[in-house]
This record gives C-alpha cells, sequence and structure tokens, in this order.
C-alpha cells in the first residue's frame, strides 16, 4: 500500500545549539566515557605518515569581527600524494597512517581551532585538470541552520593557485584571497568570515 505523500512532514530546520558539542565531541564538553578520545581529534597522522606537517590555525569570525566560541570545524583532505582515504578513491592508493578527515571544537575563550596535519597533494578536477592543494573545511555553530563549506588553499602556491579551475569560477576576483591561508613556516593561519567586508567564499555542495 503507498503511503500518502504528506504522511510524513518535513520537520523545521534548526541551528546547531550547544547540543552539537555533546554529541560530536563529548570529552570536550566534560562527558567522559564515551569515546576514549573525541572522534577526528588529535594527530591525523602517526610518524608514518608521508609529507610535509603543517598546523593550520583560525578562528571563525561573524559580522560584529568578534571569534564564535562555540564553532565546530572538520576538515577533510587529500594526503600528500593527492589520494583520499575514501572507498570511492580509484586512482590509487592513499596512505594508509592519514585519516584525511578531523574534528576541531573552537576554544571557549579565543574561539581559535588548531589541526595538526600535513600539506596535501593536488588532486584532478572533473575535466581532469589539477586543483592546486587545498583543505575543505566544514563549519557549524548556533545561528547556522546549514553545516558551511569552504576551503583553504596555500598562499605559497601561487602558480598552482592561478590554474585553479574552482579558484577561476570565482567571479569577483577580489574575493579569492579570502580562500587563501597565510603560510609562515610550518603554521597556516586562516580565519573564516560569515560576514561583513571580508566574507569567506562558501561553497553550495
Amino acid at each position: 500500500m503507498v503511503q500518502p505523500l504528506n504522511y510524513l512532514k518535513e520537520s523545521p530546520s534548526q541551528t546547531a545549539g550547544p547540543y552539537v558539542h555533546i554529541g560530536c565531541t563529548p570529552n570536550f564538553t566534560g562527558i567522559h566515557g564515551v569515546y576514549e578520545t573525541d572522534l577526528g581529534s588529535g594527530p591525523l597522522h602517526n610518524d608514518k605518515t608521508r609529507g610535509e606537517r603543517i598546523t593550520i590555525r583560525g578562528r571563525v569570525i561573524d559580522g560584529s569581527g568578534t571569534p564564535l566560541r562555540d564553532a565546530l570545524i572538520e576538515i577533510w583532505q587529500a594526503d600528500s600524494d593527492g589520494f583520499y582515504n575514501s572507498p570511492s578513491e580509484t586512482r590509487g592508493t592513499a596512505d594508509p597512517h592519514f585519516a584525511g578527515w578531523g574534528r576541531c571544537p573552537a576554544d571557549m575563550t579565543t574561539g581559535e581551532f588548531v589541526f595538526e596535519t600535513i600539506k596535501p597533494g593536488r588532486v584532478p578536477f572533473n575535466d581532469g585538470s589539477l586543483m592546486a592543494p587545498h583543505v575543505t573545511l566544514w563549519i557549524v555553530a548556533r545561528g547556522i541552520n546549514i553545516g558551511l563549506h569552504t576551503r583553504m588553499y596555500f598562499s605559497d602556491e601561487e602558480a598552482a593557485n592561478a590554474q585553479d579551475p574552482i579558484l577561476n569560477r570565482i567571479e569577483h576576483r577580489v574575493r579569492v584571497p579570502t580562500l587563501i591561508g597565510k603560510r609562515e613556516g610550518d603554521t597556516v593561519t586562516f580565519d573564516i568570515h560569515l560576514q561583513g567586508e571580508n566574507e569567506t567564499v562558501f561553497f553550495d555542495i
């Protein structure tokens, strides 16, 4: 028997609220015993991981210039050879010692998030052209109904960035710098602006 289409109605969308940290990072909130460590926390690699170690630091900043202290950020990236740790990866074998994923709650005082990871390699776009090295970020927090997706490219990859098919699709070229992480030594700084003059480019995916 076919059910009527209005039998199950869509529930209203909700912001992440305070419960996202309880569910995703219970140890961070002081709830211990669920997981030994919060999923995605800690290093994304061990001593056997291939590639150049880097630290990504940043903040999620609202329209008033204030860092959000309750944001939760996830990163997704390829390994140093440009392969993803995913069952759908068919181009080659990803580094088994690199997860390619991490999760970090913002510091409740400073609003800073920190990821210890490796610099990713280049991966092909749909047309086969190579994208510049980049890290994908997903952001949730109170006041955000749907998680926001953006990318962080590297300031020391000017030539690759100039050829990147995604960056070249951005119509307003003055906004391209909002996707570039500033590298100094082994640290890359990347602030995400939700609104305002320096609003970060977000992707509808």
